[in-house]
């Protein structure tokens, strides 16, 4: 990594969350110029269809800090 992309990086890290998500978000779509028109009505269809489970109350949400904990029991037998 040149000197100006890890300095970028470290400018990017300290972005709040939100901004960090959607920055990382416009640098993964820059690096594929071709949509796939399928797959993306596809991804749009199960994010609507998993919202929709989340609302009704048909499945739960977990924490982030609760699925980060289980990954490391699971990786490190904590």
């Amino acid at each position: 990594m040149t000197q100006e992309a890890h300095e970028l990086l470290q400018k990017a890290l300290a972005l709040p969350e939100k901004e960090r998500a959607e920055l990382a978000g416009n640098l993964i779509s820059s690096l594929d110029g071709t949509v796939d028109q399928d797959v993306d009505a596809a991804w749009q269809q199960e994010v609507v269809r998993r919202l929709h489970q989340v609302q009704s109350g048909e499945v739960n949400t977990v924490a982030w800090e609760e699925v980060q904990r289980k990954g490391r029991t699971l990786l490190h037998g904590e």
